[in-house]
């Protein structure tokens, strides 16, 4: 890559691509991306993932030296799409910019580099996890998954409701780590592609949250794991979690915090509700995320028991890179067709497009020269895509433009889904 950034008078800023020996200087300047100390190098992590060209640094190369001061990676993943195709897109991570060297364009020139890689190399689309609301939508992403974290009290909510379903003839059983690294990375290979919004989980993700490979700075410690199997044997649920030791003088007053949760069908997740619900001395259970239409608040004697917790809000932020390809892999609500010009500086997601779509649930989205039904820029657009976006919502906001009345709300006839778009997943 090799670019000059710019810097101060008499400061020089090469941006390029990390190599293998460059990896300690690079997990230094994370770590001081992220306000964090560096306790000791990650280097088995970093190496772990390390491909070469997916790693970019900004050195600062003045007065002879070459000091890493800002970071950038990606790496190849898939989205999982309303309608259960999936997309390959461009995973955006470990993008710091260290304080000394702020505003002088260094995340612009990187995220210019890797957009334009990744539309090169196919990805349709690249997602990101937002520290900060105000910083991407610069670039033409937008918030496209929400989750819930829910705080339990069971004494409040009386726990579970009695005869909630559950597969007839299925078993739970406590696993060690090594098998939920087997087991769980193929339940989630088939779940992943069940749930829109969901991404895939490389394998170096298992040896992480399994305690087989460490990150220091990463507080792991060793969750309690259960798989659920059907009377066939076959794993079709998964949940994880810890249990604190806090007491009330002599009497237990412990949080179980669920960490992973996953089920091919609701029967098996309320099976595993029950496990989590069901532990001694708990009195209250953290779900640390959840998908926005989960119904596990409706399954409490008292939904009133469950509060909302901190991590509510938006998670995975997305950015079309390849307008027709995304919209043509995913299905639709129903027949309709509606035409929208994009503005969009970097100009992948630029131009007016007509959305169509048919009675059996495809659709296409191609170039257009009639008149536009909404004005809207291409964050506003990756936002609506997975359904999580609601069109009447942002032109009530002044965040799109409905320039044909009633537009907004054929919009989001168009894009609904039955099932809201959730990761779980960090990355």
């Amino acid at each position: 890559m090799g670019n000059v950034a710019r810097g101060r008078p008499g400061q020089e800023i090469e941006i390029r691509a990390v190599t293998a020996e460059e990896l300690p200087d690079w997990d230094r300047a994370i770590a001081r991306g992220f306000l964090r100390p560096h306790l000791e190098p990650g280097l088995d992590w970093r190496r772990l993932l390390f491909e070469p060209g997916r790693s970019l640094g900004a050195f600062d190369t003045s007065e002879g030296g070459d000091r890493c001061v800002a970071t950038f990676r990606s790496f190849d993943s898939e989205l999982t799409v309303p309608g259960g195709a999936t997309l390959p897109v461009d995973a955006i991570t470990s993008v710091t910019v260290t304080a000394t060297h702020r505003r002088r364009g260094l995340l612009t020139a990187m995220m210019d580099h890797d957009l334009a890689a990744a539309r090169e190399r196919g990805s349709a689309a690249a997602i990101l996890i937002a520290a900060e609301y105000n910083i991407y939508g610069r670039y033409g992403f937008g918030p496209a998954t929400q989750a819930q974290g829910l705080r339990i009290d069971l004494t409040r909510s009386g726990g579970l409701r009695a005869g909630l379903p559950v597969p007839d003839g299925g078993r739970i059983d406590f696993v060690d780590m090594a098998d939920l690294r087997k087991l769980g990375g193929d339940l989630h290979e088939r779940w992943r592609r069940t749930q829109p919004g969901a991404i895939s989980r490389y394998d170096a993700w298992w040896r992480l949250h399994t305690g087989d490979v460490t990150l220091p700075g990463f507080d792991w410690k060793e969750p309690f794991a259960a798989l659920h199997r059907d009377a066939d044997g076959q794993v079709t649920g998964l949940i994880t979690y810890t249990v604190d030791d806090k007491w009330a003088g002599n009497l237990p007053d412990c949080t179980l915090t669920v960490l992973d949760h996953f089920a091919l069908d609701q029967p098996t997740a309320n099976a595993l509700w029950q496990l989590a619900f069901s532990v001694d001395w708990v009195r209250t259970v953290l779900v640390e995320s959840l998908g926005a239409d989960d119904p596990l608040r409706l399954l409490l004697n008292d939904p009133r028991g469950a509060a909302p917790a901190d991590e509510t809000g938006d998670f995975t932020w997305l950015r079309l890179l390849d307008v027709p390809a995304a919209f043509a892999a995913r299905t639709y609500a129903a027949p309709g067709r509606i035409v929208l010009d994009v503005t969009d500086p970097a100009g992948y997601a630029a131009g007016r497009w007509a959305l169509e779509t048919a009675a059996d649930g495809t659709g296409r989205c191609v170039p257009t020269d009639d008149a536009p039904d909404l004005a809207l820029a291409a964050a506003r657009l990756a936002e609506l895509y997975l359904g999580t976006g609601n069109a009447t919502r942002l032109a009530a906001a002044a965040l799109l433009t409905e320039v044909r009345p009633g537009a907004a709300a054929a919009a989001d006839l168009l894009l609904r889904t039955p099932r809201q778009a959730w990761n779980p997943d960090g990355f």
